[in-house]
């Protein structure tokens, strides 16, 4: 059984991923912080945020604060330890590190679990 991710679902893990790495940095996150993490509109961060909201993966206060949900901080977790990891052997492996970090952005989303743990126990 094959397991394909639609880009919207690669997109909110990338947004779940830069929501805790900001949160991680700065302590309070806004729409603004990510739009300028990520090069994005504003305009397209907001879509993002409601579509976010929506799902359960954060919340947002009336001042603009956006917070990751137990749901949401567990995906962006899970998004985050594969990309370390895939980051960090590629590097290992030889590979420059902004071509490392841009591959593991995107074999992080496209990694089964199987092949992942596989490649986790290999590293450790």
């Amino acid at each position: 059984m094959s397991y394909i991710k639609h880009r919207s679902d690669e997109s909110m893990e990338d947004y779940l991923e830069t929501i805790l790495l900001l949160s991680k940095k700065n302590g309070n996150v806004r729409s603004i912080d990510i739009a300028n993490e990520l090069n994005f509109t504003k305009a397209s961060v907001s879509v993002a945020m409601k579509s976010l909201r929506e799902k359960g993966y954060i919340t947002m206060a009336d001042t603009g604060h956006i917070t990751l949900t137990d749901i949401g901080l567990k995906r962006a977790e899970n998004v985050l330890e594969r990309h370390t990891l895939l980051s960090n052997w590629l590097i290992k492996l030889g590979v420059s590190e902004e071509t490392a970090i841009e591959d593991a952005c995107r074999i992080e989303h496209d990694i089964s679990e199987e092949t992942f743990n596989a490649l986790k126990k290999h590293c450790m």
